[in-house]
């Protein structure tokens, strides 16, 4: 990975989750452009560039998805499996940020290929050191500006 900004998609249908999420990316200063999704046809469109989201230069392919599970349209196990299945999009690295800590749920993410689980309420510095150990290395102390949200 290079210095490049990092794109990180929340796929996520609570808003204040959502902002706490922001905040706290903004703070440990891990993301460059955070774009957020509600629902999970949403995500797929937004991770496979199609539809609204086709013009790559505003909806810049994300380099990191942070999934909610439970999610309107279609749930978030059906877009990691969307994902997690395609011959080049698999490498995208997916991180299950829920609130649910079923046994199942966690099994069956990791079956899935998710690359990592999180529970809710999130401990930002341990995801801020997930971030890092996925490979974003540039992160870990990064100085860039603060997270400018992204258009979607």
């Amino acid at each position: 990975m290079s210095g490049r900004p990092l794109n990180i998609l929340l796929v996520e249908d609570n808003p204040d989750h959502a902002e706490l999420v922001r905040r706290n990316l903004e703070n440990f200063q891990v993301a460059n452009f955070l774009h957020h999704v509600e629902d999970g046809e949403a995500a797929i469109d937004y991770i496979f560039g199609q539809k609204i989201y086709a013009d790559r230069v505003k909806y810049p392919a994300p380099d990191l998805v942070l999934l909610d599970l439970r999610l309107p349209r279609v749930d978030g196990l059906e877009v990691l499996r969307h994902v997690k299945s395609h011959p080049t999009l698999h490498r995208t690295p997916i991180v299950v940020l829920t609130t649910s800590d079923a046994e199942r749920d966690v099994v069956i993410a990791y079956e899935h290929h998710a690359n990592s689980f999180v529970t809710k309420p999130v401990d930002f510095h341990r995801l801020a050191q997930l971030i890092k150990d996925l490979g974003f290395y540039w992160l870990a102390w990064n100085k860039n500006p603060p997270l400018a949200a992204g258009p979607g």
